[in-house]
């Protein structure tokens, strides 16, 4: 999979940008402030529609502007043109000029794996930043996962509106509300079994990653769904989530919320009976993200038989050289990859011998060299 070029217009602090990427490696470089991460950001919103760095589209326009524009043509084993676009109420998304409705069939047009300095929230961070990244990483391998999902926060919100007008001492319909809650355990289901999935596939490569970074083994994934499952056949779930329901339907009355379902999930990192958040130092936690974002690429290449394109967001310079030669060995010629920096002199000469460069000032291309 390779991105083979990339529009910008009215993005961030970008006028308009033009740029040609290299099927390997291109490696965007200039001072800070210039827009190299602003130009990493529009790639991932093209690929995913919405940005990691903002939940307002209309911060993404540059200001003065009424609309951005990001478009990109994406070579598999077919080509696509993919292209966004933003107003201030409004987004639009397309594939080859044609306005797309579902979003969960974009998405798996386009795979990237980002780096950037923020994976450390993924440790730190809430739970609900450890679901937003699982909840992408899924979609961009399972289009039924994104629509069941999509499906499954529908219904939850309607659930929680309802439980909000009975706290307010409207009688319950009790087979509308038997209704609601079976669909919503149908949903349920689904995501459980494959967020349980995933994480037993990470755990079964990010130990090794882990290891031939660190030189330490027991490294692992424990996944916390709001229910301690039994096992995560479909009765089993659906039994105990449907008993957690019944069982608790008072208490959510009174907090006027769904209080089990994915919606409160979490996953969390160890290294033997420790929880590296707690206990980590943090070279730990870094190498833990980093074992499971390369964990990924592994992933991505067994379901899509394809490589997904990594994008490397300065991550050079917060890395020793060691830990930059270990990242290193599992990045190869087979995939695509955009690094930024702002120095050279932090990434290796080989790597820099056979990619393209680019330099950017100020939202604009100052020199370019393959």
């Amino acid at each position: 999979m390779v991105l083979k070029n990339l529009h910008i217009r009215n993005f961030r602090n970008y006028d308009s940008l033009d740029i040609s990427l290299d099927k390997n490696t291109t490696i965007i470089y200039g001072d800070n402030g210039q827009g190299k991460t602003n130009l990493l950001e529009s790639i991932y919103v093209l690929a995913f529609t919405k940005s990691h760095r903002s939940f307002i589209d209309k911060n993404l326009i540059k200001s003065g502007e009424e609309c951005a524009v990001i478009k990109g043509t994406i070579l598999n084993e077919i080509s696509y043109n993919l292209e966004i676009i933003l107003n201030k109420t409004k987004k639009q998304v397309k594939i080859d000029n044609n306005s797309v409705t579902k979003i969960g069939g974009y998405i798996e047009k386009m795979n990237i794996i980002i780096f950037y300095s923020e994976d450390l929230n993924l440790i730190k961070g809430f739970p609900s930043e450890r679901r937003k990244y699982l909840n992408l990483e899924l979609s961009q391998i399972s289009q039924n996962y994104y629509n069941t999902l999509n499906d499954y926060n529908k219904l939850l919100k309607i659930r929680n509106d309802y439980l909000k007008q009975i706290s307010f001492g409207d009688p319950i319909d009790e087979a509308y509300f038997k209704v609601l809650t079976d669909y919503i355990v149908e949903k349920s289901v689904f995501i459980y079994q494959m967020r349980e999935k995933y994480i037993q596939r990470l755990n079964k490569i990010c130990p090794k990653i882990f290891k031939d970074i660190a030189s330490k083994e027991g490294f692992h994934i424990k996944y916390k769904p709001s229910i301690d499952f039994a096992d995560y056949e479909k009765e089993t779930i659906r039994t105990e989530l449907l008993k957690a329901f019944n069982d608790n339907l008072e208490r959510e009355i009174k907090n006027k919320t769904t209080l089990y379902g994915p919606h409160h999930d979490d996953f969390e990192f160890y290294l033997d009976d420790e929880n590296l958040r707690y206990y980590g130092s943090q070279g730990q936690q870094r190498v833990a993200v980093l074992a499971l974002k390369l964990s990924e690429i592994q992933i991505f290449r067994d379901y899509k038989k394809t490589s997904p394109i990594i994008l490397l967001d300065d991550v050079f310079s917060e890395l020793d050289n060691e830990k930059k030669n270990n990242l290193l060995k599992f990045i190869d010629d087979d995939m695509q990859v955009i690094i930024t920096t702002t120095d050279l002199c932090n990434i290796d000469q080989k790597i820099i011998d056979k990619a393209k460069l680019i330099k950017i000032e100020s939202g604009q291309i100052t020199e370019e060299v393959r």
